[in-house]
Parts: C-alpha cells; structure tokens; sequence
C-alpha cells in the first residue's frame, strides 16, 4: 500500500485506518501454532516501509524502506546491501531474474527505478505516473507491471530496453497485482472491490470481476495449478477467486490490517499478514473449491506486509514496535477529522520477523 511521504511516522500507518472496520478470525482459528519466530532482524530507523519481496536465486529479501529498498540474507538475517537512495520512497519491488535487474518504484517522484540484482545500483529512471505502489514481473512479456494505484493506471516497462511501453488506464484506487504466467494480469480495484484482468500481450484490459464479499482488497496471490486467485480484504476476509471466469468460489476469514497475501504451491497454504491484529492467517486449499483456516499465528502489530520463501516455506514479515494505545490514540484523532502528531512507533524499532513452518 501506498501512504504519503511526508512524516515518516504517520504514514507508516494510515493504512490502518480503512481497516478498523475489520472482522477477527473466529476463535476456533485462535492457538493453532504451525510457525515460529527463528529470527528477528533489526533494520532501523525509519519507522516507514512498504511492501517485502523475496528474491529465489540469491535467498534475499528485498523491503522497501524510507528512500531505500534494504537487502536482507534470507538465510543468514544479515544486512546484505542498499537500494538507493529512492528520494520520493519505494513501495513495490519485482525481479527479471534473466536480465538480472530489478524493478522498484519512487512514487512520490512517479519514476520507475530499474536496478542491478548482481550490484544493487540503480541502473535507470523511467517516468511514470506519481503514486506507484505494487510492482509485479510477467514472464510471458517480460515486462514489469507498475500499478499507479492513486491514478487508477498500470505502467509497463521492458526492463531490458528500460523503456515505458505504455499506460493502461483502470480507473479506481488500484492495489497489488499478480500475473499467471501465461499473459493474464490481475489487479485488485479497491473502489469498487473487483479483480481486473489485464492481457500482457496486448496491455489491454479483459475483465472486471466483482467481489461483494471484499470490502477494500488489498493483498493478491495466485495459484497458478488450479487457477485461483486470493484476495485479502480490509473487512476481514480472504475471498478466492476462480481465475478463468471471475466466479466467487470462497470467502474465509481472517485477521484486521492486511496489506499482503502470499500462496505456498508446495505446501498448499494461503498466508495473510494482519498489521492491526498482529498475526498471520494461515489458510489450507484442500482442492480447487474446498478452503479452511489452519491457524492464526501471533506476530507482532503493524506486520502488515509480507515475503515468503517458497521453497523452505519461511515467512517473513515486516514489523515496527508500537502499543494497541499508541494506536488507538492515533485512530481517534484520525477519525475526529485531525492531524495526528507524531508517530506511534518506537524510534528505531523496525524490523525483519523470520517465522519457519513447525516440523
């Protein structure tokens, strides 16, 4: 999710706000412990991040945060290397591992960032529209697509020519986006709750499917095997999505404050990561059309955004120090139509959360 620039502190949690209306898993889904926290990474100051992308050759997890993306071992927890710096604040990040670059963004600046996966140094600067949030990879064009989500538009890049393709405009307040593999991109449309597919060959717009059961979707994940999409929801829900004819196959729930959803093909789980709760919401798909909730793991409050390691299957979740007060303070001033003064995280206390799958 995208949030302003200025004060770090603020922004960092003005996401939370759409999701005070959210719905709790119930409490048959509450102590079923399937992860556990092996390692917590500290990487500092500022309290202001966005999304977490795991990198699969190099075991690197890349996370946009304040005017850098910072580059963790997904293995060792060490600080491997910087992004930057991204003055206007990165949000989404992808990979073309065949061209070896990656693909961020500087939203308040509208820029595309095109980097070095071998160096990390910024190879170029694309101009695109301002308020880019998610950024996602297509193998079958081999364009990066960037979703602007403020101005409802979606730019394509080709990483290798490091050229803006074109603009396809959605309309709406646009959100995460995965591709299939095989020329189909969905994206999550938040104002209107709808998934829209997009076909990567002709950058042209194919559908729009609504999902009544989602209020405000913001994280997407696909299982490409059986064709379903997942989207989490600012209202408590994960609604599944048949990804051929948009069909609502199923609506769970769980927690409050999702920004990301992963699938774990190996595995067969669902993840959601809750900032407002403070957990993560692990969904089995028994078959195509049969879901049910596995467990609600603790994790901490505000680890919103997420990573997954498909082949060990660790989690990693991005978390900053704060109290159930510190935050309820700043929704009161929020909603009585204020300017909330400061921030409600501890200075210094962001971090990178490793949870592995309970042997």
């Amino acid at each position: 999710m995208r949030y302003p620039m200025t004060r770090s502190g603020l922004a960092a949690v003005l996401w939370l706000a759409a999701a005070t209306i959210g719905l709790a898993p119930p409490a048959s889904a509450q102590g079923a412990l399937t992860y556990r926290l092996v390692r917590s990474v500290a990487l500092g100051a500022p309290e202001r991040w966005d999304y977490a992308v795991y990198e699969p050759v190099a075991h690197r997890v890349f996370v946009a945060h304040g005017n850098r993306l910072t580059v963790i071992d997904g293995r060792s927890g060490r600080i491997v290397g910087q992004v930057g710096p991204i003055p206007g604040g990165p949000h989404g990040i992808a990979f073309d591992e065949k061209a070896g670059v990656g693909i961020s963004d500087d939203g308040d600046r509208g820029q595309a960032v095109l980097f070095s996966l071998k160096s990390l140094r910024v190879l170029a600067r694309l101009k695109i529209q301002r308020g880019a949030d998610a950024v996602t990879f297509d193998p079958a064009s081999g364009h990066a697509f960037v979703i602007d989500g403020d101005t409802g538009t979606v730019a394509v890049v080709d990483p290798v020519r490091r050229t803006v393709v074109t603009m396809i405009h959605l309309g709406g307040d646009l959100e995460y986006a995965v591709p299939d593999g095989r020329g189909a991109l969905y994206v999550n449309g938040v104002t209107h709750h709808e998934i829209f597919r997009i076909n990567t060959a002709t950058n042209r717009r194919t559908a729009a499917w609504p999902m009544p059961t989602c209020r405000g979707p913001h994280g997407l994940a696909i299982d490409t095997a059986t064709h379903r999409l997942f989207a989490s929801c600012s209202n408590g829900r994960l609604v599944v999505v048949n990804a051929e004819d948009g069909a609502v196959v199923a609506t769970l729930p769980i927690g409050r404050g999702t920004d990301a959803d992963r699938f774990d093909a190996r595995r067969r789980l669902i993840f959601s990561s809750n900032g407002l709760d403070g957990t993560l919401s692990v969904i089995r798909e028994v078959n195509a059309n049969m879901f049910e909730p596995l467990a609600t793991v603790k994790t901490a409050l505000s680890g919103r955004t997420m990573a997954l390691d498909p082949r060990s299957g660790r989690v990693f979740i991005v978390a900053a120090h704060t109290t159930v007060q510190a935050l309820q303070a700043f929704f009161a001033a929020w909603h009585a139509g204020k300017r909330p003064s400061g921030s409600p995280f501890t200075p210094g206390s962001l971090r990178l959360l490793f949870l592995d799958p309970v042997r």
